[in-house]
């Protein structure tokens, strides 16, 4: 694994100890029984079917990638990749391929530990979040530091600790990855705690896309900047419309033109999208 935080290299912080079985790429085969986790290990979840068929994998031509630890007394502390730990226990194995690091603080521990799991894709939008969040409160780190030490705009920091500010149903949805963090932010557009639901469950039930469920947010935006426009239109269209907007899931606009009759336009964001308003107009019986 090669990175940078606070200005070095991952690399350049890997210390083989002397009295190891030390390969000449720096990775260190330690004693699994020597390994603590990691109080600070950013990610949470753990499927437990990954988890199955990485132990298999590791029974068959064991540990691949190298766990990183920094020393401890006589053991480590594992900055990251419990994941492999725990399944190279499962597998009955003894010893595990790592790299020793030299970390000097707490903050630097986590860094290293979230910056291996962004890097890796590993983390869902809420476990990042919570890490970002956990080194702005306890490790005192402003957002413009925390950009820098893993390597991000310091606006999708802020990004993503908004969604920190969703209702808990909605954070678990997140955490369980069956909305994305797209999705997240516009749900935090709806202001109201009601609003948020409302959208989350059309994006769920109607399987949203992220433009979709923004068309939605702008729709209402729209309907609220310009009243005049709005009472131009009888409550019964109005009433059509939002319905509409519920049963397609995206962005419906109605020219009512009275017994002239008028038009319907219905947006979509992508081939994706189109077919997904299609298929739900050809389930209409």
């Amino acid at each position: 694994m090669t990175t940078k935080r606070l200005g070095k290299g991952l690399g350049a912080l890997i210390r083989p100890p002397e009295k190891q079985d030390v390969s000449p790429a720096g990775v260190t085969k330690i004693s699994i029984s020597k390994v603590k986790m990691n109080p600070h290990q950013p990610r949470k979840l753990f499927d437990e079917k990954t988890l199955a068929e990485l132990e298999a994998s590791i029974r068959e031509k064991g540990v691949i990638t190298p766990i990183t630890v920094r020393a401890d007394g006589e053991g480590y502390i594992l900055i990251a990749g419990e994941r492999r730990l725990r399944a190279s226990k499962l597998a009955q194995q003894k010893e595990i391929p790592a790299y020793i690091i030299e970390v000097t603080s707490e903050v630097e521990m986590m860094e290293v530990a979230l910056i291996e799991n962004i890097q890796r894709e590993n983390l869902n939008p809420m476990e990042e979040a919570e890490a970002y969040a956990v080194l702005q409160s306890e490790f005192g780190l402003a957002q413009t530091a925390i950009a820098k030490s893993v390597g991000k705009n310091r606006s999708t920091i802020t990004n993503a600790l908004r969604l920190l500010q969703l209702p808990p149903e909605i954070k678990k949805s997140l955490r369980n990855n069956k909305i994305t963090a797209g999705h997240g932010r516009a749900i935090l557009a709806m202001k109201t705690q009601a609003g948020m639901n409302k959208l989350w469950h059309l994006i769920l039930d109607r399987n949203l896309s992220v433009r979709g469920a923004e068309a939605i947010v702008k729709e209402k935006a729209d309907s609220k900047s310009k009243p005049k426009l709005s009472k131009q239109k009888s409550a019964a269209i109005r009433q059509i419309e939002d319905e509409m907007i519920a049963i397609l899931g995206t962005k419906v606009r109605m020219n009512h033109k009275g017994k002239k009759g008028g038009s319907i336009t219905v947006d979509y964001f992508s081939d994706d999208d189109l077919e997904r308003i299609l298929d739900l107009l050809r389930s209409i019986e």
